[in-house]
């Protein structure tokens, strides 16, 4: 049998593929309640959900800190990101369409600060076919690929960020990004695009906007012998915003933040073929990151996983990591790459 370095990288592709297309289903066998992939999703939702409002309430009620309130509710709603990323991929209730976009619907309720998962659905599919080029917009706009510096932290913060600090580049992105598209779709994808943030995303973005204005101008003007005047309104507003902001907004802030830090420092740019699954993605599971895997679901830990096995749901990959890891460092995923911070995502040595 030949080892994976006589192996033409396609080989090694499939060797991946086929043995952890088998540890999902040996974890099936050995688990049948696994094989009942829309029950299991519904129930994540239902479960995330439950979390979501049972902290909520709790924190309103007072038997709940806002200091236990807000990462408990940040690690709930990470689930519902995963859950999204499956729906994407048409792994619960593709035959049920209702119930397909209810949950789609629901995941987007429960994670604002995003385009739609409608709109994410090209953006996505578009990733896997051209992960590491301009125009992946998925990733290129959570700051994969920009210098490390305060205008990536604000991207990576603020998916809106990406567009106000780099809005040339961001509109070249969007052109080649159209261009790659069908013909006759290239009109729905611009227009998915334009209005993908409506009405959610836009709703959360205001409260968040509101919320750190108001309290950071209260904060400041004292210091230079001022004391703001806010009209009647949003006095009369804020303490359903401040409410808002501990159940809804700042956990997603946390979740957001924590996903996009290890994703588009996990993804390679730039300098790799995007048909090579080995060079799209690490793995990227290093002890520090921890806090930031916390909030999103093992994301830095499983996520390349999935480049080679699309359709399998979350929660197997998790499963088969032990098995995955092994065979992806033996073709030569690397892991815990962590050079590529100064590398700017590139897979060689890059000098800016």
């Amino acid at each position: 049998m030949s080892t994976s370095a006589d192996m033409t990288d396609q080989q090694r592709i499939s060797k991946v593929r086929s043995i952890v297309t088998q540890a999902g289903e040996e974890v099936r066998a050995r688990y049948p309640i696994l094989k009942h992939q829309n029950f299991i999703g519904a129930s994540i939702l239902g479960f995330a959900w439950a979390g979501m409002i049972a902290c909520a309430v709790a924190y309103g009620t007072g038997y709940l800190s806002v200091w236990f309130t807000i990462p408990l509710i940040a690690i709930f709603a990470s689930l519902t990101h995963e859950l999204e990323h499956d729906l994407i991929h048409y792994m619960y209730f593709k035959k049920t369409p209702w119930a397909h976009h209810l949950m789609l619907a629901l995941v987007w309720l429960a994670r604002p600060n995003t385009i739609s998962p409608w709109a994410r659905r090209r953006l996505h599919l578009h990733h896997h076919k051209y992960s590491g080029t301009e125009h992946d917009l998925e990733e290129r706009g959570i700051s994969n690929g920009m210098p490390w510096g305060i205008r990536r932290i604000l991207v990576i913060s603020d998916q809106l960020m990406s567009v106000y600090l780099r809005p040339f580049q961001m509109f070249k992105m969007i052109h080649l990004f159209l261009e790659k598209q069908p013909e006759k779709e290239r009109k729905i994808a611009m227009i998915s695009q334009l209005f993908g943030f409506l009405p959610l995303s836009i709703i959360y973005y205001g409260l968040c906007y509101l919320f750190v204005v108001f309290h950071g101008l209260n904060a400041v003007a004292p210091l230079f012998g001022y004391e703001m005047l806010w009209s009647q309104g949003i006095v009369d507003a804020m303490p359903i915003v401040n409410l808002l902001a501990v159940i809804w907004v700042i956990p997603n802030f946390i979740r957001s933040f924590s996903l996009q830090f290890v994703s588009s420092n996990m993804h390679y740019y730039g300098d790799i073929d995007p048909r090579d699954v080995i060079k799209q993605t690490q793995v990227l599971n290093p002890w520090w990151m921890v806090p930031f895997q916390l909030f999103c679901c093992n994301f830095g830990s499983t996520h390349a996983i999935h480049h080679f096995v699309v359709k399998e749901p979350f929660y197997i990959r998790q499963l088969t990591s032990k098995t995955a890891h092994k065979v992806m460092k033996e073709v030569g995923v690397r892991f815990n790459d962590v050079g590529t911070f100064k590398r700017m995502n590139r897979w060689n040595d890059y000098k800016i």
